[in-house]
């Protein structure tokens, strides 16, 4: 922490250094595995080994005679004590208009097991070793039923259904926009356009995994939940409606989150498995979840086919889009799920470009797999990819220059606020001047002599190049805030958005200098506690433009109440006082109040102000990123050689923080282009990526120089009074295509155009080689 009392250093647009950071560099991070209570007990999951089965019998009995062993409990004793499935996608309908189809989801299998991990029983003993060994003494009888974990096998004509009611494994599907206008479209274009794009099934790899630990206290009747998550409130609601209980008698408490990416949002069966078994013993109980779970029943992200088609003109002028697009959505369908592929992704389909004409039908398909759900981006990366793919494919087909072909479709700064096929409006966006700002910063025309460089050393360097927005805000607009001046000296502020390693916490203190006028050092922002306050929590890149907002006018709102008892203590009209730098003075005399002064003479010793407000819509972030690759045409090897970027995120509170959270997307989205993938074998549907040691995660080395990323200020939002864009997951969207592209671009190069529809990520050395040396 600084003692310097300059605010103006530790405001808005400084390059603040992250306040949580002293801490977790000392080893004083405080986690949930940190925190242990008297009489503490563990559970352990038994899980199924099976991708689909009848749970014929299951005999506890050893199990619950085993040392330590304190309660083992099966779905069916879950619901006998009242404990009701989890919500699916009710929202959504399948062709001919009825539900959503997908099975029930219970805590614990009450039937039918359907994906390898899903959990059939809970043990809970006296130490975490006594779990696990009677959790082995669990004897389970499965009988069989055929499987299917992938959208070719699910979709076959006679596939295995998932759930009955799932006829063909659709589980929902949604058309959006005028197949009969977009087929004129195609009908009178002069190019068309086709690729069949894969976006792989991947895993969101938090430091930190899932961990619960439940406490019941007696004397209040309650359950206090520690855990690791990135929306407390919207567990403890999912908690008390699975069990049965009033929202007073369950607390969410959230110390150090170790990484969320989405996956961490709302309950998981295994969070309320803990809590009844916490409520029905009456003690605490905890569980962390070791790496192999995490592979095996957290909701993992993207796995998508698409078959996607854009329509031009002689000119380049894009007249229509279509796209078909299967999503996996696993042995669930969750409305988080179905809704990121359905609907949320779609929003976004078209991007930068101005079209209006599109068909586009996309589907839910059921397997014998883990739930999809939330990872960083949800359903924009997916879109944006199929777009950027198309763009430069259709700039190889056309001959135009890929650059040129987007400024042609740009939507101009003139057509603001633009309305989309899809409903959404943009609000700002400059977006040629964003890819003008990146061509230069990425030395786009001095590709050529490096390029000549890298095939003297026998490589062959591409250029890749993605242009897009994304939206933010989950749709969830209201957030609230308690600011207390404290007699101490101390501005605190509680807020209901949630730290998970993204530098929150120290943005909005800099939102608090902005308004207070007062040292950093005096504000303390309190997060992750459902006693404290409700809101939505962090997700969809809301934190700043929503919670942020909420700061500032909560800061404001505190100040003119105030400013009134300051009016009181000086016998004036609220009118005649001044506020500046933590001091309150009568115009035109010599009289003046410190706030903290004043606040101690309140009957509280404190200004207490309790403030909800709203934003008026989404954010439209959007940005430029180009990166250069060498591929070694010997071994397939991809090296990301230069990566930069210029990124419209509106106004800028912490240019470290936002350089942090593009560079950590982009190393996410590099990840998922060349080397990550959840791979279920097709004939026994069990995950062969079940580890680290099998599954391959993006290194520090995953790029050979420093990223360059920028920022454009010139564009604000208008949607919030800061100002401020969504930046969380910006990186991650455009990082993916970009680097795609640049392989394409190379293969391009070096005589190989027509491999480059045929890219599928991740495209590993094996994969790569495979690819060019079937074109030899």
């Amino acid at each position: 922490m600084t003692t310097e009392s300059n605010p103006t250093r530790f405001g808005s647009g400084q390059a603040v250094k992250r306040l949580e950071d002293e801490a977790l560099l000392a080893g004083a991070g405080r986690y949930t595995d940190d925190v242990s209570v008297p009489g503490q007990a563990w559970l352990t999951f038994v899980r199924s080994p099976y991708p689909h089965a009848k749970l014929v019998s299951i005999d506890r009995d050893s199990a619950a005679a085993m040392p330590g062993v304190l309660g083992v409990f099966t779905g069916a004793d879950l619901v006998a004590a009242g404990v009701k499935p989890m919500p699916g996608a009710a929202a959504f309908k399948r062709a001919d208009g009825s539900d959503c189809a997908t099975p029930e989801r219970h805590t614990l299998a009450l039937d039918t097991v359907r994906f390898v991990g899903e959990p059939v029983a809970i043990v809970v003993a006296e130490s975490a070793q006594q779990a696990r060994d009677a959790a082995e003494a669990v004897m389970v009888d499965y009988a069989e039923l055929p499987m299917v974990v992938d959208i070719a096998g699910a979709t076959a004509d006679g596939a295995p259904l998932v759930f009955e009611a799932a006829t063909g494994n659709i589980a929902a599907e949604m058309r959006h926009g005028s197949a009969e206008a977009t087929a004129q479209a195609f009908a009178k274009a002069s190019h068309v356009v086709a690729l069949d794009v894969v976006n792989q099934r991947v895993v969101a790899l938090t430091i930190e995994p899932r961990s619960v630990l439940a406490n019941f206290d007696a004397a209040s009747d309650r359950v206090t939940i520690r855990m690791s998550t990135q929306m407390p409130s919207g567990v403890r609601d999912s908690v008390c409606a699975a069990i049965g209980l009033p929202k007073e008698k369950v607390r969410v408490v959230v110390g150090d989150v170790g990484g969320g990416f989405g996956m961490k949002t709302g309950a998981y069966p295994e969070d309320i498995a803990v809590a009844f078994a916490a409520h029905t013993l009456k003690r605490a109980v905890k569980w962390i979840a070791d790496r192999s779970e995490e592979f095996l029943s957290t909701s993992h992200g993207r796995d998508i086919e698409a078959h996607a088609e854009l329509a031009l003109d002689a000119d380049g002028k894009i007249l229509g889009l279509r796209i078909k697009t299967h999503a996996n959505v696993g042995a669930y369908a969750t409305g988080t799920g179905v809704a990121i592929q359905l609907l949320i992704g779609p929003w976004v389909q078209t991007s930068v470009y101005d079209i209006q004409t599109i068909d586009f039908h996309f589907k839910a398909v059921l397997t014998n797999t883990a739930p999809t759900g939330a990872y960083r981006g949800a359903g924009r990366p997916e879109a944006i990819y199929n777009m950027e793919r198309l763009m430069d494919e259709a700039a190889r087909q056309t001959g135009i220059d890929r650059v040129e072909l987007r400024r042609r479709n740009f939507i101009r700064p003139e057509q603001m606020p633009y309305t989309n096929p899809m409903h959404q409006t943009y609000d700002t966006g400059q977006f040629e001047s964003v890819m003008n700002q990146a061509l230069k910063l990425a030395d786009w025309g001095g590709f050529e002599s490096r390029a000549a460089e890298s095939k003297r050393a026998g490589r062959m360097r591409g250029l890749g190049i993605a242009t897009f927005l994304e939206w933010t805000g989950g749709n969830v607009f209201e957030e609230r805030v308690t600011v207390a001046v404290q007699a101490d000296g101390v501005i605190e502020v509680y807020s209901a958005v949630n730290a998970m390693g993204q530098g929150i916490a120290t943005t909005l203190a800099q939102l608090v200098v902005d308004a207070f006028g007062v040292p950093i050092e005096k504000v303390r922002i309190v997060l992750g506690d459902t006693d404290r306050g409700d809101g939505f929590g962090s997700a969809g890149s809301r934190s700043l433009f929503t919670g942020g907002s909420a700061v500032r006018i909560g800061a404001e709102r505190t100040i003119e109440k105030a400013k009134e008892l300051a009016a009181s203590e000086f016998e004036v009209s609220p009118a005649d006082v001044q506020y500046a730098a933590g001091l309150f003075k009568v115009a035109g005399t010599d009289l003046q109040l410190d706030l903290f002064t004043l606040a101690s003479r309140q009957p509280d010793q404190e200004i207490f102000v309790d403030s909800t407000s709203t934003v008026s819509g989404p954010t439209w972030p959007n940005g430029c990123h180009i990166t250069e690759v060498e591929v070694d045409p010997a071994t397939g090897d991809v090296g990301v050689m230069t990566y930069a970027s210029v990124n419209d995120v509106g106004r800028v509170v912490n240019p470290l923080i936002v350089r942090g959270q593009l560079e950590g997307g982009a190393v996410q989205g590099i990840g998922q282009a060349l080397c990550e993938q959840v791979v279920y074998d097709p004939q026994t549907g069990q995950p062969l990526t079940g580890s680290l040691m099998d599954y391959a995660a993006p290194r520090a080395d995953i790029i050979a120089t420093m990223f360059h990323m920028e920022m454009d200020e010139s564009t604000p939002c208008k949607n919030n009074p800061l100002g401020v864009k969504g930046v969380g997951e910006l990186g991650t969207i455009g990082a993916t295509p970009a680097i795609v592209n640049a392989v394409a671009d190379a293969l391009a190069r070096n005589g190989m155009p027509k491999l480059a529809p045929r890219l599928d990520m991740p495209l590993t050395p094996d994969r790569l080689w495979q690819l060019m040396t079937s074109a030899a």
